[in-house]
C-alpha cells in the first residue's frame, strides 16, 4: 500500500517549490512536529536541498523518551510522519497521512540527533508515495529508523472542516479556505 503503482514516475520539482537550500515553515504554529509554540513538541525544522526532498534535524529530549533514556518509538514514528509532511509541502497541495509503515531498526538515546530525510517515489491521482529514514548523530550515519507512507491530496476546506478554519487561514494566506 506504501509502494506506488508500477510505471509511476517521482515527481519533477513544483515551479513554486522553495529553491534549493531553502528552509521550510511550519504546518501549523502550534504542531507537535515543527510548531515553535508547542511547548512539548518536536520542533523539527527542516530546508529542502532540491526541491524535491526535505532535510531535518530532531534532537531527542527528555520528554521524548519511553524506556529509561531512550526515544519512545511513537515519538520516532511521529518525526518520521513529520519529515514526510513536510516533503509533500513541496508539491504546493495539501496532503494528510492515509498510512504509516515505521521500521526501527537501532535504539535511539536520549541526546541524540536525529538527521532525517524524506522523499517522493510517486504520485499517482490524489496519492503519494514516500519514504523516509533517520540516521544517528550524522547525515551518513547508522539508521535507526526507517518510514514508508501514503499520503491523500485533500483540499484546505478539509482542515477547515475538521479543526480550526480561523488559524487556517492566518497562518497560510496562499491557500484558499472555504469552509
Amino acid at each position: 500500500m506504501t509502494t506506488p503503482p508500477s510505471g509511476t514516475e517521482p515527481p519533477k520539482p513544483h515551479p513554486d517549490a522553495p529553491a534549493p537550500g531553502s528552509a521550510l515553515g511550519t504546518h501549523y504554529s502550534g504542531c507537535f512536529g515543527c510548531g515553535v509554540d508547542h511547548p512539548t513538541g518536536l520542533h523539527i525544522s527542516a530546508f529542502t536541498p532540491d526541491g524535491l526532498s526535505v532535510e531535518a534535524e530532531f534532537v531527542v529530549g527528555e520528554p521524548h523518551q519511553g524506556a529509561p533514556l531512550l526515544a519512545h518509538g511513537g515519538v520516532l514514528a511521529t518525526a518520521m510522519d513529520e519529515v514526510i509532511g513536510m516533503s509533500v509541502w513541496l508539491f504546493r497541495k495539501p496532503y494528510v497521512t492515509g498510512r504509516l509503515e515505521t521500521d526501527f531498526l537501532l535504539p535511539v538515546p536520549v541526546g541524540t540527533t536525529l538527521h532525517l530525510r524524506a522523499w517522493c517515489n510517486g504520485i499517482s491521482g490524489r496519492k503519494a508515495y514516500l519514504e523516509a529514514e533517520g540516521r544517528i548523530g550524522a547525515p551518513d550515519g547508522p539508521v535507526a529508523v526507517r518510514a514508508a507512507a501514503l499520503f491523500i491530496e485533500v483540499e484546505m476546506e478539509h482542515f477547515a472542516r475538521h479543526g480550526d478554519a480561523e488559524a487556517i487561514t492566518a497562518e497560510h494566506h496562499d491557500f484558499e479556505v472555504n469552509p
